[in-house]
């Protein structure tokens, strides 16, 4: 397992929708962890990078719900 951590600036404002479909992210097949910046502008993910590539990701988060653009770091 290879893990990856990636950073995601989040696009509105964080309630109680987008914390349910953060909460639900969980549970797609590689993601291991997901949490919210201080600051709540932005969402680290870590992910099985032998599972997924980094597009996949993109694609499993914005499936969920989630309006977000990945940072390049």
């Amino acid at each position: 397992m290879t893990k990856v951590d990636v950073t995601y600036s989040l696009s509105g404002v964080v309630d109680a929708v987008l914390l349910d479909r953060i909460d639900r992210a969980h549970g797609i097949y590689g993601l291991q962890a997901l949490r919210l910046s201080p600051s709540l502008a932005a969402l680290h993910v870590e992910y099985d990078a032998s599972r997924l590539k980094p597009e996949d990701v993109d694609h499993a988060l914005r499936s969920a719900g989630l309006a977000v653009r990945r940072l390049e770091e």
